[in-house]
């Protein structure tokens, strides 16, 4: 004897609810693919254009907490340009990272999650703004007040309420002085001052522009639109 299973039909009601239609069935044969197709995207992309790192330190506070996951273009290091926000590895300039901390509870998941598709935690990279370029001269007075190629730069985003000794500095062609918004708490050009480069960052050491932030949920989008610097000075 032949068995046959028939479609059932779930009523509610008394009322006959409608079996799918070939074009819903289509579409949620679709998600799972769509789903794979991003991430084959990212995986792809992300050593060309875009590449994800987690901000382990309040160096750049308020500007990018820690904790932050944000998104690096990687185009953008040809054009690296005062009052950007960079990504480099600072490994010749200021060695491995001292700001690195151990995440914890839901950014320590998120963390573990990145590392595991491949998306880099950066132990000896930095975030910081890049405040003067090659050719460029930068100091720094007792008040914490920045000066490029003397001309006083307005710095909305920066907390500056212990900004270390004065420096003057000349910056070397093809190198970055880079520093970190929140001035007391940022291990960047200002420390390196006696070490080779003077505390100055080769460009090519750049990885790209920070271009926005996608952790934690609450925050996603671009960086503050008061964290734009006065590019001030007469070099570019």
């Amino acid at each position: 004897m032949t068995e046959h299973v028939a479609s059932e039909r779930i009523t509610t009601d008394g009322v006959d609810s409608p079996e799918p239609t070939p074009s819903s069935r289509v579409g949620r044969r679709r998600w799972p693919i769509l789903v794979l197709a991003f991430l084959a995207l990212v995986v792809l992309t992300r050593g060309l254009l875009v590449e994800t790192f987690y901000v382990p330190s309040g160096s750049m506070e308020p500007t990018l907490s820690g904790g932050d996951r944000i998104a690096v273009w990687k185009p953008g290091a040809d054009d690296v340009r005062r009052g950007d926000v960079v990504v480099f590895n600072g490994t010749k300039a200021f060695g491995p990272s001292r700001e690195t901390s151990e995440p914890s509870g839901l950014s320590k998941a998120v963390r573990s999650v990145g590392d595991a598709l491949g998306f880099r935690s950066g132990e000896s990279d930095y975030v910081k703004r890049v405040i003067a370029v090659g050719g460029d001269r930068v100091r720094m007075d007792s008040a914490g007040k920045v000066f490029v190629n003397d001309t006083a730069i307005t710095e909305p985003y920066a907390r500056v309420q212990s900004a270390g000794p004065p420096f003057d500095v000349a910056v070397p062609s093809g190198r970055l002085w880079v520093m970190g918004d929140n001035r007391a708490q940022s291990d960047d050009s200002r420390g390196h001052l006696g070490d080779p480069g003077g505390g100055t960052v080769k460009a090519d050491d750049v990885v790209g522009k920070v271009v926005g932030r996608y952790w934690p949920l609450t925050d996603v989008g671009g960086l503050p639109s008061d964290a734009a610097q006065d590019r001030g000075g007469n070099h570019d």
